[in-house]
């Protein structure tokens, strides 16, 4: 039976929102954009991410520059031929918002503006639900005049609008990550949000765990990949001294400041470590070199998570950054997900994603709120990711 609602997918990077849709039995993705480019230094097209999407969702998206290409000519590049969409999902650069970026406090990033342009699609498309994931401080930071000059424009085109920021966590999600969502709906349709969506029940939080997401994965060494997965790998240490330096850090959640209780350990602190040793602070960089613990969910995992001296991203027990399988599991890709690239990029793909996890239940909630007919919470489970229905228990 064919399914009844299209997708489009802007900003649409490896897949990561197109795919729930795309795997959800409601919907169809027809089409999407992304300009491929990494950051803003970066060659345009050097992020290859669109090679990934094609690989998984099997359609190429347009590559454009969405901040100046014509939104109509992209349309037509769509090759949509009379099919609609339902949804139009967005999920502008999120950089430029992030608290984690110092001057994003006193500089409003040009990047930022991309998320007017979805005005713009949605003029054309005249979908019946935008949906858009974005950093919280689209909706809490101090630049949300884009949001709200967003809200502005779809008002006057006939939508209403929800916003709220969530913890993916409660949700499902083996990481904390928090994020904003936005859902408007074309009137009469009613806006809803996740939290509508889950009232009632929560996640055993057990099941959000690093342990029960990637346990039963078998040990690798750095460099190497698994005998059956070749996506399994982690980048080989550069320097002797990097893998010397991570054996030594305390398995199941230690960091570098634990060399300090090694023998031999201060020989390996970086000068900025002892920098910060001699200051007796140590603020938030005790991450880098850290290792995720077993019996918590993941930290943010980050569009630079390739490398362990960039955050706690190291396995909890071997030496070695986690894999990008491992990584790609803890942002709540199904485990047959493919990624394409260097292994660098590869990275970046899954940094930059939206968690086919979530994105998952954002097609659910689009089905409820175009049918009027909520789902059940068993509704809502991805598969190939590391929730089951004995893990949904009432709230």
């Amino acid at each position: 039976m064919a399914r009844p609602w299209f997708m489009v997918d802007l900003f649409s990077g490896a897949g990561g929102m197109s795919c729930g849709f795309s795997r959800h039995p409601a919907f169809e993705v027809i089409g999407a954009a992304d300009a491929q480019i990494g950051k803003p230094s970066a060659a345009a097209g050097s992020l290859g991410c669109n090679a990934t999407y094609r690989a998984n969702i099997g359609l190429t998206p347009v590559e454009a520059d969405l901040a100046a290409a014509d939104p109509a000519v992209v349309c037509q590049a769509m090759e949509l031929r009379g099919q609609w969409p339902a949804v139009l999902a967005a999920g502008p650069p999120c950089t430029g918002f992030s608290r984690t970026v110092a001057s994003n406090h006193l500089r409003d990033d040009r990047r930022n503006g991309l998320v007017g342009r979805i005005a713009d699609y949605a003029a054309l498309l005249r979908p019946d639900i935008v949906l858009i994931e974005n950093a919280r401080e689209l909706v809490t930071g101090a630049f949300s005049g884009h949001l709200r000059a967003l809200v502005d424009r779809l008002d006057g085109l006939g939508y209403g609008a929800v916003a709220a920021t969530h913890f993916f966590t409660d949700f499902g999600l083996p990481q904390r990550r928090e994020r904003a969502i936005v859902v408007a709906t074309r009137r009469p349709l009613v806006p809803r949000g996740l939290t509508d969506l889950w009232h009632g029940w929560r996640v055993e939080p057990k099941a959000t765990h690093v342990r029960r997401a990637i346990w039963d994965l078998p040990p690798v060494q750095a460099g190497r990949a698994g005998d059956n997965d070749l996506l399994h790998v982690s980048p080989a240490f550069r320097a002797d001294i990097s893998r010397r330096r991570l054996a030594v850090v305390p398995h199941d959640g230690g960091s570098w400041a634990g060399l300090l209780h090694q023998p031999g350990g201060a020989a390996l602190l970086t000068p900025a470590m002892a920098r910060r040793v001699a200051r007796g602070d140590f603020g938030s960089h005790p991450d880098i070199y850290g290792r995720l613990w077993w019996d918590r969910p993941a930290v943010t995992i980050k569009r630079e998570c390739s490398h362990i001296g960039n955050g706690r991203y190291a396995h909890p027990e071997q030496d070695r950054l986690c894999t990008v399988r491992e990584m790609s599991i803890l942002q709540g890709f199904p485990r047959d997900y493919q990624f394409t690239g260097s292994l660098a990029n590869m990275y970046r793909h899954i940094g930059d994603a939206v968690p086919p996890l979530i994105s998952y239940q954002l097609a659910g909630l689009s089905e409820w709120i175009l049918t009027g007919s909520r789902p059940e919470p068993t509704d809502l489970l991805l598969a190939g990711c590391q929730l089951s229905s004995g893990d949904l228990v009432r709230a």
